[in-house]
């Protein structure tokens, strides 16, 4: 059975960067996708880019700055945060889908990590 567990996250300035880790044990080509989610306090869990297990290719949300980098290395999703704003401030997780499922619908993803706190301040 698979598990995701975050790691990563923490308190830092408006500016500077994180790289957040989302480690799969278990075999990672039994999903299809992998993706990275956020949520904010008072709001649903947002998508922000997905990786197809496949062969390791992003798919990112279309409103993204562009800030938001997802790769994948020897059954470790990363999900690096360039210039972090205070708007950024949310629980990360990740996410796994199987086959069939859809991308950036919280639904479609049975599976999910524990999350890690990113806390940007001003």
């Amino acid at each position: 059975q698979l598990q995701l567990r975050e790691s990563g996250g923490g308190s830092v300035q408006s500016g500077t960067s994180l790289r957040l880790s989302c480690k799969v044990l278990g075999d990672i080509k039994s999903t299809k996708w992998v993706a990275w989610f956020r949520q904010a306090p008072g709001k649903g869990r947002e998508g922000l880019a997905a990786l197809q297990t496949s062969d390791g290719s992003p798919t990112y949300r279309r409103t993204l700055e562009g800030r938001f980098t997802i790769s994948e290395d020897k059954g470790t999703v990363y999900f690096q945060m360039t210039d972090l704003k205070p708007g950024d401030t949310a629980s990360y997780y990740c996410a796994a889908v199987f086959p069939g499922g859809s991308l950036f619908t919280v639904d479609n993803y049975g599976l999910w990590g524990q999350g890690t706190p990113v806390n940007v301040s001003s």
